[in-house]
């Protein structure tokens, strides 16, 4: 399945793995994708989409088993706050549905903000721009081509 966040990664020449899943919308967590694609939900990122009162908007990604940590998020981006887009406008401004957004080829490009924690990992997960496909990475790679900007933007679920 080539999607267009695939077709980047071909342009670029640049290694990867696609893991199919089963989609369930009525459970679209990355928990839920990790124990579909085999992977502990730490090593599956999700990309949030939100707004900051100075960057606009920005794109967020935490591990699946993490909570965004606004304020952090707004520090490490240079705003007084950070909120998420209505759903509504997910689509509209990435080009992706809920559940399957990603930093990869995005319909504009937008600042990422990564959390510090996709350092630990030789290979992470996240959306191939559809739900039901997961893009495998090194992180390297990942931040590389989305320009990522480094920092601790996640807290644990209470």
């Amino acid at each position: 399945m080539k999607t267009n966040a695939v077709r980047l990664l071909d342009t670029l020449g640049i290694a990867y793995e696609l893991r199919e899943y089963e989609v369930n919308l009525d459970d679209l967590s990355a928990e839920s994708v990790a124990q579909k694609v085999g992977l502990p939900p730490e090593q599956v990122f999700k990309t949030l989409v939100m707004r900051g009162d100075k960057t606009g908007v920005c794109l967020a990604v935490i591990p699946g088993n993490m909570h965004l940590d606004l304020k952090a998020l707004a520090k490490l981006a240079g705003d007084r706050n950070s909120q998420p887009v209505p759903l509504k406008d997910v689509q509209p401004l990435t080009g992706y549905v809920r559940g399957g957004v990603t930093a990869l080829a995005c319909k504009k490009e937008y600042p990422v903000f990564v959390d510090e924690l996709i350092e630990v990992f030789d290979i992470i997960s996240l959306s191939a721009g559809m739900r039901g496909l997961q893009i495998l990475l090194t992180p390297t790679d990942y931040l590389r081509v989305v320009k990522g900007i480094i920092g601790t933007i996640s807290q644990e679920k209470a």
